[in-house]
């Protein structure tokens, strides 16, 4: 029992190792890499993994403090099985003997005998004075207090003076799940009448009309009808788009970076009669997961492997009534969601993210038929990735008119709409950090 419990902390910390060290994106990791732990090691594993990137910067500067020197390179692993055992001992419900046990068992499991005197001692002094210390490191470091990389708090605090706080806290609840229920299969009254009698509660949310909130989430597995169609995981702030760029009838719709699906599929839940619909990916395997997605919820629409930055090399020259540009971004608005984005994401991605959102809507306006629109969003909260290159876009074309869209969560100015992952009052819960600028095209004379 106690070597299936190392065995499980030493594939964590090595995964754990994978994203702070060789930044790979821990969505991708999970699957095959929790495929070596038995089934019911994997959500604890996982737990794991999330509760030590959620909490990283806060917990990062404990090596500084308990070890004599920084882990060489080669003893990076002993340094990854001390942060799963500090979150283990100050967030997860494991006893702590075993938790102490099991970490210290993984270190020799994992070829490094000589440290497992050492992590019994890391933690035994983590368990004894974790709490004191991790209060007195906040008082002397901003990234331990807000548990956020000081670039992005700076950030946070120049675009947002009146929010960067509540942001910072939001970025760090867990997230809600919330269902989107495919309208060409059933309702949202209908489905939560048949989660009911599965036992599982949900709540409609008025401002997301196709939307259901399960106010304590269970796996996909659970949701009745989920792997024949009937609904999709999709948070209320990425629901918005399909209804603000409001494909009519027979229209043509392209939607230039659909990976996963769930946008371009709602497209067609919530317009059938669409005249043509086609998905980019410049990544041939995200447009395999968008065509399991339509695939799995019923639905049809032409899918093509291609950069839709280089149109000249897919574009039939029939201009589109609709382009839905779901730009890559920092992802800043979903770190909730995805909390190793905190330790992949640097300042300096930020110009070239900003010069690729430019150059994607330089390259889509010009198939845009006169009187169409284009819908702009980001899953980022920041104004360089949004506000400022939507007013830098609109100041180079006379030919474009911004129609802001308004909602109940989203702060609405000149340009677009920012929805923050901050809990409105009277609503619940926090949608995700998103933004939306619906441009028009000036109808020819």
């Amino acid at each position: 029992m106690a070597e299936a419990g190392a065995e499980l902390r030493l594939v964590t910390a090595r995964l754990l190792l994978r994203v702070l060290d060789r930044g790979a994106s821990l969505s991708r990791l999970l699957p095959a890499g929790l495929a070596a732990l038995a089934p019911r090691d994997r959500p604890l594993a996982q737990a794991l993994l999330y509760g030590t990137l959620r909490r990283y910067h806060r917990y990062r500067p404990l090596l500084d403090r308990y070890l004599r020197r920084p882990p060489r390179p080669r003893d990076r692993l002993v340094a990854a099985l001390l942060l799963i055992g500090f979150e283990q001992l100050a967030a997860l419900d494991v006893p702590a003997h075993a938790a102490v046990h099991a970490t210290v068992a993984a270190a020799r499991l994992g070829g490094f005998p000589w440290a497992a005197g050492l992590v019994n001692a890391v933690l035994r002094r983590f368990q004894r004075e974790g709490r004191e210390t991790l209060e007195r490191l906040a008082r002397e470091d901003e990234e331990v207090a807000w548990n956020h990389p000081r670039w992005l708090i700076e950030r946070l605090r120049a675009d947002w003076p009146d929010h960067w706080q509540a942001i910072l806290a939001g970025n760090d609840a867990p997230p809600p799940l919330v269902l989107r229920v495919n309208r060409t299969r059933s309702t949202p009254d209908a489905y939560r009448e048949r989660l009911a009698a599965s036992g599982i509660e949900a709540r409609t949310l008025p401002a997301y009309p196709d939307a259901l909130w399960l106010p304590d989430p269970v796996p996909v597995e659970r949701l009745p009808g989920f792997e024949s169609g009937l609904c999709s995981v999709q948070d209320g702030a990425a629901q918005l788009a399909a209804p603000l760029l409001d494909p009519q009838p027979g229209e043509r719709v392209l939607d230039a970076c659909a990976a996963p699906g769930g946008k371009t599929a709602h497209l067609l839940e919530k317009q059938p009669r669409l005249g043509h619909l086609l998905a980019l990916d410049r990544e041939a395997h995200r447009a395999r997961e968008i065509e399991r997605t339509l695939a799995r919820l019923g639905l049809r629409a032409e899918l093509r492997v291609a950069d839709a930055g280089r149109p000249e090399a897919w574009w039939d020259g029939t201009p589109f009534d609709r382009i839905l540009l779901d730009a890559p971004c920092s992802a800043t608005g979903v770190i909730r969601r995805h909390p190793d984005i905190k330790v992949l994401r640097r300042a300096t991605d930020l110009e070239r993210l900003t010069e690729t959102q430019d150059r994607l809507l330089e390259a889509l306006w010009p198939l845009l038929r006169p009187g169409g629109r284009l819908l702009y969003c980001t899953c980022s909260v920041l104004r360089c990735e949004n506000q400022a290159r939507i007013a830098a876009f609109l100041a180079r074309h006379p030919e474009a008119r911004a129609l802001p869209p308004r909602h109940p969560d989203g702060l609405t100015d000149a340009t677009g709409m920012q929805m923050l992952p901050v809990r409105n009052p009277d609503r619940a819960p926090a949608p995700d950090g998103f933004y939306h600028a619906l441009i028009e095209k000036e109808p020819q004379a």
